[in-house]
C-alpha cells in the first residue's frame, strides 16, 4: 500500500510538472562545467523516477542545529518507453536488469535551471560490476531534474531520526570512450 502511494505521488508530480512517464527530455544546454571529457561518447539516456531520502539529523559542527541530510536516491531506471531498465540507489549506484553495475563519483554540480530541484551534476565512474550495459560507462550526467530537494524547514529535534522521500525524476546520460 505505501509504495502504491508513493507511485501515485511520484506520477502526480511528473503529470503535475510537465513531464511523463513516457519521455525522455532532448539534450538541454548544458553548464560547461558538466561536460564530458571529449573522447567519450553518449551511449544511452535513462530517466530515473523515485526519491531523494533524507534523515533529520544535528548538524556536525553545532548540535543545537538541526537539518535534513541526504542519505541515498532511490529509482527505477526507464526508457523512453517507460520500461524498468534498472535501479538507482546509494553509492551513487546505477545497477540494470542485466546484473551490471557502475558506481560514481560527483566531479562537479550545478544547481540547473529548476530552483526546487535538486542539482544537476557529472560524475566520473570509480567502480564496476558486471559485463552489461553499464560495465563500460566512464561518466554519468544528472540532468533535466525535478523535485527531490530536502525540505527547506521542519527538521527540529523532536524529529532526530525520521526520514522523508521527496519524489523526483532525472535523466541520466551515461557515456563511454568505445560506444
Amino acid at each position: 500500500m505505501k509504495n502504491r502511494m508513493l507511485w501515485a505521488v511520484v506520477l502526480a508530480m511528473m503529470l503535475f510538472s510537465g513531464c511523463t512517464v513516457h519521455h525522455i527530455s532532448t539534450t538541454p544546454n548544458i553548464p560547461e562545467g558538466l561536460n564530458v571529457p571529449n573522447d567519450q561518447k553518449l551511449a544511452f539516456v535513462l530517466r530515473g523516477v523515485g526519491v531523494q531520502i533524507y534523515a533529520c539529523k544535528a548538524v556536525t559542527n553545532d548540535p543545537a542545529r538541526f537539518d535534513w541530510a541526504f542519505i541515498a536516491p532511490q529509482a527505477d531506471l526507464l526508457d523512453d518507453q517507460a520500461h524498468k531498465l534498472g535501479k538507482h540507489y546509494a553509492g551513487p549506484t546505477w545497477e540494470a536488469n542485466d546484473g551490471s553495475k557502475v558506481v560514481g563519483e560527483v566531479l562537479a554540480k550545478d544547481n540547473g535551471p529548476d530552483p526546487a530541484a535538486i542539482p544537476w551534476l557529472l560524475l566520473r565512474a570509480k567502480e564496476h560490476a558486471g559485463t552489461g550495459i553499464f560495465s563500460k560507462i566512464a561518466s554519468v550526467q544528472r540532468l533535466n531534474t525535478k523535485g527531490g530537494k530536502a525540505p527547506a524547514d521542519g527538521c527540529t529535534q523532536a524529529k532526530v531520526g525520521t526520514e522523508v522521500r521527496i519524489p523526483y525524476t532525472a535523466d541520466y546520460y551515461f557515456y563511454g570512450a568505445s560506444y
